[in-house]
């Protein structure tokens, strides 16, 4: 089992930048794919960007793509999300999910019941 604890949010104007941070327990971090999901109020959950196990490729919704980054320190059990030119549309509780994988290049790009999350950090985005 791994617990996971983001970290990161806040208030940014557009145009600005964020990084996030997801922190996992665990020794076996490596063997877990990882992802970031978004929740704005009255939407429904969607996903961001994932990052394979093995950390050798990534994959990214369109909405953000170019502007966000998602990397990840096996060392350190941390996964990353480097957000750019942020806009008010990006204003969501950001939340990192984890897969423990047999591939280390599988991705996490669709929820499943025993995905592991994290309680989530608020990232808004002011005009």
């Amino acid at each position: 089992q791994v617990q996971l604890v983001e970290s990161g949010g806040g208030l940014v104007q557009a145009g600005g930048s964020l990084r996030l941070s997801c922190a996992a327990s665990g020794r076996t971090f490596s063997s877990y794919a990882m992802g970031w999901f978004r929740q704005a109020p009255g939407k429904e959950r969607e996903f961001v960007a994932t990052i394979s196990a093995s950390g050798s490729g990534t994959y990214y919704a369109d909405s953000v793509k170019g502007r966000f980054t998602i990397s990840r320190d096996n060392a350190k059990n941390t996964v990353y999300l480097q957000m750019s030119s942020l806009k008010p549309e990006d204003t969501a509780v950001y939340h990192c999910a984890a897969r423990q994988v047999n591939l280390g290049s599988s991705f996490l790009l669709h929820p499943r019941p025993d995905d592991y999350w994290g309680q989530g950090t608020q990232v808004t985005v002011s005009s």
